[in-house]
């Protein structure tokens, strides 16, 4: 759903406007409501809580949530508002500003997408605006395979890109099956794309 106004937003105008009663993006200067079925939320939760496992075992300084707003901008320039599935921030840089809303312009630590239909925004929009910020790692979770066969192959296999910015560029790794992840910022953990698959399915605390 596309809330329509009389002038195109800026991000300032966005996060004042936007509202209240679920996950909102700025996009092309209008108000974009985002809208998951359970099995993706359930990808969502798993990797979630595991990232955050891994911040409290080994007393990482990061902080783990799914509704930091960030501020990116378009190849074109035009500033956007995006929401990924996961966020992962530096605890201190959330913390400087904590009366603040959970909206941010610095460049986060991690974001997850996890793959619907309009997958092709998270392939080239979001991959572009998300390299450009300077975010250090991005994942692209395609627990369906729903992606076309120039970015999954034949056959298509669920697969869990990684993204790893190196001198201002993204470096991709890709992983299917029984393949572990590996994340540069939690470089010990322990997740197969298969776990993630089977989460999509159902989720257990």
């Amino acid at each position: 759903m596309t809330i329509t106004t009389l002038k195109k937003l800026d991000f300032v105008e966005f996060l004042q406007q936007h509202p209240d009663d679920g996950i909102y993006e700025l996009v092309n200067g209008e108000i974009v409501k985002v809208e998951a079925i359970r099995a993706h939320k359930n990808v969502a939760r798993f990797l979630m809580f595991g990232f955050n496992d891994e911040i409290r075992r080994l007393g990482l300084d990061y902080i783990v949530d799914k509704d930091i707003v960030i501020r990116t901008l378009s190849n074109k320039g035009d500033q956007r508002g995006r929401n990924p599935d996961v966020s992962v921030v530096s605890a201190s840089l959330w913390n400087a500003n904590v009366t603040s809303y959970g909206a941010v312009i610095e460049p986060i630590q991690l974001a997850v997408e996890v793959t619907s239909t309009n997958w092709e925004d998270d392939y080239v929009d979001k991959l572009e605006e998300y390299e450009k910020l300077g975010i250090k790692e991005y994942w692209i979770v395609d627990y369906l395979a729903i992606a076309s066969r120039s970015y999954l192959g034949n056959p298509k296999l669920p697969t869990v890109f990684v993204y790893e910015l190196v001198d201002s560029k993204y470096q991709q790794k890709a992983f299917t099956g029984t393949d572990k992840i590996i994340s540069p910022t939690f470089p010990e953990l322990n997740i197969t794309v298969e776990q993630v698959i089977n989460a999509s399915q159902i989720y257990n605390l």
